[in-house]
């Protein structure tokens, strides 16, 4: 998901970055040969980056590194970023391999067909984990590689959508009233692609002790304009899995023509290994899409996504172009066209360096290592959340206990981590539970037991250092931040796009966990 960034007035890129009355000073040129002197002896040095124009002249390839680089060092460490599930950990072999395959356009199969064929191959090997049916040649599952999640669940909505359609119009009827039932804790890619493609959103809204779908109210929310129903494997805010069996098993007693599509983005590559039993996938009848991200639990770097059907019945073939591209007939169904082929070939790597034990060895140590943590911080005092022992992601979502009075919140101690270089992000539940507050740890491949140790130990001083503080500090030290993070300072945004109200955030105040 990229951001919309407004481009600033010439006015505004005239004042630039300097502070006020620096433009009257003026500093005579180094004087030198650029090629002799250092990095930082150079003119370069003594310039503010371009940002809103490109300049007129080129600069030596070293300094344009070292000043891109000494920027990018305001970043946070990713390895301490345990907001997201976005993989931070690959081996040097895999690396070099990525490397390599920087300059290759993936969608070009006639120059780069073995790219082509490991895209198929992890196709397959991924079906295959989700129990796709392999019977027959006609009716056998299919796939494709996306940039992420979001481009497969884009996808998956417009398959299920046009299919409905198609459906409404063999039999006469009105076709102009999509809707799509979901929980109202899914990622804003749905509420994307629902608003794109012009599709109703008909919520199941979380309670103070329920913060998955129910499937009773999602099956009664179900009506002849619904083209399906979306159930996660793997909430972004406390890592449930939600029960899909439950919903298929009503849909089927009731007789009742809908499909599901499983959101596994982030638990496609957990549940399998860690939870192989829990039926979610294709093995229930009716489920007949499935995306899951390569860049989260799949461990690869961003962004890989990867969206399965069930059968070509499920994939409408107006939706599917057959083209000529660069010498070579293929079939597309994507939102982009041009990309690079290396997380693809990092995905391939990845499952055959693994197997199915390297990967059970991973999730089920990512999965101890989350119990651990939320024993630990169950002994200081905070409420679990999410689902120990399997039942849910690696991940530990936690809240103050409200019965011991703090005079802080989740959020003064994720500002008090921040300032230690953790990112431990608070956040207000989804919306009708949102008067919780709660944190979030997602624990990675390269969280280890000792970083986790090192995490809890913080996590208690932060505690001590806002228990010593009393009431009118904390909020002052709140205010504070509020009004020097980078989050704050940044005025990119568009004044034009302010105070929507029409997303569950502008109607609710939902705020949206990272993924």
């Amino acid at each position: 998901m990229v951001h919309l960034t407004s481009v600033p007035s010439d006015a505004a890129a005239r004042r630039g970055s300097v502070a006020e009355g620096m433009q009257k000073i003026q500093f005579d040129d180094p004087a030198g040969d650029e090629g002799s002197v250092s990095v930082y002896g150079s003119r370069y040095a003594a310039q503010e980056l371009p940002q809103h124009e490109m300049p007129d002249h080129e600069m030596p390839k070293e300094i344009a590194y070292r000043m891109i680089r000494d920027d990018l060092t305001l970043d946070g460490n990713p390895m301490l970023n345990l907001a997201s599930f976005v993989t931070t950990y690959m081996e040097e072999e895999v690396e070099k391999l990525m490397a390599e395959a920087l300059p290759k356009n993936f969608i070009d199969y006639e120059e780069y067909p073995q790219t082509a064929e490991i895209q198929n191959r992890c196709v397959s090997m991924i079906a295959r984990m989700f129990n796709a049916p392999t019977q027959s040649e006609d009716m056998s599952a299919m796939g494709t590689s996306t940039v992420g999640s979001s481009e497969a669940i884009m996808l998956g909505v417009l398959s299920m959508k046009r299919r409905w359609q198609n459906k409404r119009k063999a039999e006469g009827k009105d076709y102009s009233k999509p809707n799509i039932v979901m929980n109202a804790a899914v990622q804003v890619c749905w509420e994307k692609a629902a608003r794109y493609f012009e599709v109703e959103e008909r919520y199941s809204f979380c309670t103070e002790d329920r913060y998955v779908i129910d499937p009773e109210e999602a099956v009664n929310l179900v009506d002849e304009n619904t083209i399906g129903i979306c159930a996660i494997i793997g909430t972004t805010y406390t890592g449930e899995y939600e029960d899909v069996k439950a919903i298929n098993d009503l849909l089927v007693k009731k007789n009742i023509d809908c499909p599901i599509h499983v959101d596994a983005a982030s638990g496609g590559f957990v549940a399998p290994f860690v939870v192989p039993d829990l039926p979610w996938d294709f093995r229930l009848e009716k489920v007949v899409s499935i995306n899951v991200s390569g860049h989260k639990y799949g461990l690869v770097y961003p962004g890989v996504g990867w969206v399965i059907w069930r059968s070509p019945e499920f994939l409408p073939k107006e939706l599917v172009f057959n083209i000529n591209y660069l010498g070579a007939d293929q079939a597309s169904f994507t939102l982009n066209f041009s990309k690079g082929a290396s997380q693809v070939i990092g995905q391939y790597y990845q499952m055959i360096r693994l197997g199915k034990r390297g990967y059970r060895s991973i999730m089920m140590n990512l999965t101890r290592t989350a119990d651990y943590l939320a024993a630990n911080l169950k002994q200081l005092g905070f409420v679990i959340m999410s689902k120990g022992g399997g039942q849910g992601l690696p991940l530990v979502a936690f809240r103050l206990d409200p019965g011991k009075g703090h005079h802080y919140d989740e959020f003064a101690v994720a500002h008090q981590l921040r300032e230690r270089g953790w990112v431990v992000p608070a956040y207000t539940m989804a919306p009708h539970s949102e008067s919780l507050k709660l944190m979030r740890v997602v624990v990675r491949e390269d969280f280890s037991r000792a970083r986790c140790d090192t995490l809890v130990k913080d996590i208690k001083l932060a505690l001590q250092t806002l228990d010593e503080m009393d009431k009118k500090t904390v909020e002052m030290h709140q205010e504070h931040l509020k009004q020097n993070t980078a989050a704050t300072k940044n005025k990119n945004s568009h004044p034009h796009y302010a105070k929507e109200k029409h997303s569950l955030q502008g109607k609710h105040g939902k705020t949206h966990a990272v993924c």
